[in-house]
């Protein structure tokens, strides 16, 4: 038996606490899981016994990580299960409640295998669902391309559908090599995990899918868009398109100049003194400051434009979420400033000193932050956030230099991706580029990597 948790004020392992695994709360959510899997099987994610799902059971009362999750029994027609058929276990995996057996031609009751891998996505994403598919798109996009540890894809609507990514950005999911069984995942699966901070998925070679969410809605409906994003990659490969492209041309050949539906591209192609085709590179990474943009529009208008509005930028959303967070950062790097003795930083008062207080130091702050040109994230985010309105009410617009639409528009015909990365926000690149002088050029680029973006991230694949 599990340790003994406390749960409404009761402890699990008393006679009492039967109750609460009889409870409401308890009853709604293994109801929710016979549902879905029933509706998951008309998608085809659980056929032939195959998929598994686990929810934790919500309750305000209960810290998230102690609460208790429900899991799908294993080799089961998942189209047909009952409530009772689910699995009860504690925050740390150990069972407290099974379905009880059921005559032939019923195998009898096992929890799925996908236990362990389910437990580290609630353990390293403190998640509130995971929901494990067979669903053959999930599977076939694996075997494009048999040695890809990833699976990439940008300018797609329902990419908007996935935590923390949006239209012009680069979905990346890891895939990792398929085992005889799925507990002997359990090691890649939490490796995965960790190397990819930003992903809520993880593709199994020749296998399938495990998509973990806050909550079961949030699970079920980025697992709609997965499956919706690996259908419309493999018919894109069909008729010879890249989905991993921003105009999704036609897949070069780099060895032969060939399109994959024999299209010749040759003309296209620099030919070496020797006649052969000197193959374009796969991707392209550029900066910003004097490459793309001048040096002066940074300079002379992004950061004064920062500079000027920090107060008036901290005033108007001082209480919304986004602002309270760049508050935080920029309180912590302070502290760490004042430490070090670094020229400029002054405290930032705690909230109850009052808004105007805590605006008035941060204002400082950042003012000698610009003037040292500094590049911590801390200054970027709040950076980008001013920016962003400034874009948005047509205040500011985004410059390039006159040559970068034509190799940008080049470059995608050849179907070469090209990338991002600066100093400067994430966000700060998407709006440069979404409004510039020659309109929004964030259909030719691939993604944005900027300083905080671990090692992972910067091999492009």
């Amino acid at each position: 038996m599990a340790a003994a948790i406390p749960l409404n004020g009761v402890k699990l392992g008393t006679t009492s606490s039967q109750a609460y695994l009889e409870g409401k709360a308890v009853k709604e959510t293994k109801a929710l899981m016979a549902e879905l899997c029933r509706h998951f099987y008309t998608l085809g994610w659980v056929s032939g016994t195959g998929g598994s799902i686990s929810i934790k059971v919500h309750d305000d009362s209960i810290p998230k990580p102690q609460q208790l999750i429900l899991m799908s029994p294993s080799a089961v027609q998942k189209e047909r299960m009952e409530p009772e058929d689910m699995y009860v276990l504690s925050d740390n995996g150990s069972v407290l409640s099974a379905p009880s057996p059921k005559p032939y031609p019923h195998k009898p009751p096992k929890c799925t295998d996908c236990d362990s891998l389910f437990l580290k996505a609630y353990e390293k994403r403190d998640a509130g669902a995971v929901i494990h598919s067979h669903g053959i798109e999930s599977c076939l996009v694996t075997m494009i391309n048999p040695f890809s540890k990833e699976f990439r894809i940008t300018h797609m609507e329902m990419i908007k559908g996935i935590k923390g990514h949006g239209y012009y950005d680069e979905l990346v999911v890891p895939i990792i090599d398929n085992t005889a069984h799925e507990h002997q995942l359990t090691e890649s699966f939490a490796k995965a995990i960790e190397e990819y901070p930003k992903t809520t998925a993880v593709l199994v070679r020749n296998h399938g899918i495990f998509v973990w969410g806050d909550s079961w809605i949030s699970a079920k409906t980025q697992s709609e868009c997965y499956h919706y994003l690996f259908d419309a990659a493999i018919k894109l490969h069909q008729v010879g398109l890249d989905w991993s492209t921003p105009n999704h041309g036609p897949i070069l050949s780099a060895r032969r100049g060939l399109s994959i539906a024999g299209e010749s591209n040759l003309s296209t192609k620099a030919r070496k003194d020797n006649g052969d085709i000197d193959p374009s590179p796969r991707c392209i990474v550029l900066d910003i400051e004097g490459t793309t943009t001048p040096i002066s529009f940074v300079s002379e208008v992004l950061f004064p434009y920062a500079r000027d509005n920090v107060g008036r930028h901290l005033s108007a959303t001082y209480d919304t979420a986004e602002t309270k967070a760049d508050i935080k950062l920029l309180r912590s790097q302070v502290e760490s400033d004042l430490e070090q003795g670094i020229v400029g930083a002054v405290p930032i008062p705690p909230d109850d000193a009052g808004k105007e207080e805590v605006i008035a130091a941060i204002v400082a702050n950042v003012d000698a932050m610009i003037k040292a040109d500094r590049k911590i994230t801390a200054l970027k985010e709040l950076q980008g956030h001013i920016w962003q309105t400034g874009y948005a009410n047509n205040e500011l617009e985004g410059i390039v230099f006159d040559d970068v639409p034509e190799a940008l528009e080049k470059w995608n015909e050849l179907g070469i991706k090209v990338y991002i990365y600066s100093s400067g926000s994430r966000l700060a690149q998407r709006l440069i580029f979404g409004k510039t002088n020659y309109g929004d050029l964030r259909k030719f680029l691939s993604g944005f990597f900027d300083t905080t973006e671990q090692e992972r991230d910067t091999k492009l694949r």
